[in-house]
């Protein structure tokens, strides 16, 4: 089963450009860098060749002889039962921190070489550079970053009708019932099986709940195995201790990150490398508070109030120990965490989106609490996220009166409608939401 990747478009723009430099993408892992990569060369090119530098140690001595990239190739191609041609080969540099010298090679294919066309990626790109202290030759690649499947991809592929009409919406006006309840069917399932493309085939192909746990399961126990393999042995533990603290995070009413909640005693300064360490491998995202949403957010965040969501709700889920049937026939006792898993799939929708940063979110004092902040242009837009279809609660309405938004934006189970500046957003149409922001 092939599910379609939006990332592709990015791509496509990238092959037709003529100030062309070496793509460098970045990613969680088992998101599927290496697939796409590949599917991009045998979709548009001639001829794909993947160079893996961890399976191939021998591919590194070409880097090593010489930095010049026809000589470079000349001696790849050695390895290739393909032709390395300008234009017509799409090659791919695969586990690249392996090799610092082809990483640094990318440079002198964008200045001497830019006629050939490279994507080059890594496991854990970001943390692999900064233990082994690799130089990134930046402004010489075109930085990407890929996430998991998103919903409107899982869409496409679980139920086509149903996504192209939720694709050809252009305003904000009532969906039918019958439209609104097979998307939200599908929305749950989503939840439950996350964006891994491993576990989001197992779901459409209708493997059974026990091989989606399996699946991610089977990622949870790789990325404890990643904490040894690229963590610095003194910061396993607390790598460790705070990967599993998120369930406990986001169960809390107040979702603000909590050291304490780590352990008895814990502190900040102990555990910031960790978190750092977390966010360089892509597994997950902090979303930082402004206490006034101005122009940039980034100059008005407070870093040292914080929330911490998990790259996939799939994973999030699994490590909370949340069993499918739960999200799928609801339970009493699935509160809190219920809102967490919502805001979620909602924060993965919103990064996913084309140009898109990290949120941010509101408060003030202790009175009210906008979920998520996103500049929109010369914008800025408080959005409210609602795991149902209740939406009582006076945070927007609070955020509402004191700022006066052009647009303000409330996700829940609810149809879709605009009332003045208040936009209700069916939760699984969080990838659509640029459109909505356009009328």
């Amino acid at each position: 089963m092939q599910i379609r990747r939006d990332i592709e478009a990015i791509f496509a723009t990238w092959k037709r450009s003529e100030n062309r430099k070496p793509i460098l993408l970045q990613g969680a892992r088992q998101i599927g860098k290496t697939w796409i990569m590949e599917q991009f060369g045998k979709d548009h090119y001639d001829y794909c060749v993947t160079f893996d530098f961890d399976r191939h140690p021998e591919y590194k001595d070409a880097f090593t002889n010489s930095k010049e990239p026809e000589r470079v190739l000349k001696e790849l191609s050695i390895y290739s039962n393909v032709p390395l041609l300008p234009e017509k080969t799409l090659i791919i540099f695969d586990e690249i921190q392996e090799c610092e010298e082809a990483l640094n090679s990318l440079k002198y294919f964008y200045e001497d070489a830019p006629q050939y066309h490279i994507v080059a990626a890594g496991s854990l790109l970001g943390v692999a550079v900064k233990k082994r202290r690799m130089s990134v030759p930046v402004g010489k690649v075109k930085m990407v970053k890929m996430y998991p499947v998103s919903f409107r991809e899982f869409l496409q592929v679980s139920d086509p009708k149903t996504f192209e009409y939720i694709d050809g919406i252009q305003k904000a006006e009532h969906i039918p019932t019958i439209v609104l309840n097979k998307l939200l069917l599908e929305y749950k399932r989503y939840q439950v099986c996350g964006g891994m493309p491993e576990a989001v085939v197992a779901m459409l192909e209708n493997k059974g709940m026990a091989a989606v746990d399996e699946v991610l399961q089977g990622i949870l126990d790789l990325y404890e195995l990643d904490f040894a393999k690229y963590a610095e042995p003194m910061e396993i533990p607390r790598i460790r201790s705070v990967w599993h603290s998120l369930p406990a995070q986001l169960s809390k009413e107040n979702r603000k990150f909590i050291y304490k909640v780590i352990r008895t005693g814990a502190r900040s300064k102990d555990y910031e490398d960790a978190l750092l360490w977390l966010n360089d491998a892509g597994m997950i995202h902090q979303v930082f508070n402004i206490s006034k949403p101005g122009i940039p957010l980034s100059g008005y965040a407070e870093r040292d109030a914080f929330k911490v969501y998990a790259c996939d709700c799939g994973l999030l889920r699994r490590l909370a120990r949340v069993a499918p049937e739960v999200i799928t026939n609801g339970n009493a006792g699935f509160t809190e965490f219920k809102g967490a898993l919502a805001e979620n799939v909602v924060l993965q929708s919103l990064i996913a989106q084309p140009d898109a940063d990290v949120p941010y979110y509101w408060t003030s004092g202790n009175t009210a609490e906008v979920e998520f902040v996103i500049q929109h242009g010369a914008e800025i837009v408080p959005i409210e996220v609602k795991a149902d279809e209740n939406v009582s609660g006076k945070s927007l309405t609070v955020y509402n009166e004191k700022y006066h938004p052009k647009f303000r934006v409330r996700f829940s189970s609810n149809n879709l409608q605009r009332n003045g500046n208040m936009l209700s957003i069916p939760s699984p149409m969080a990838c659509w939401l640029e459109r909505f922001l356009h009328e």
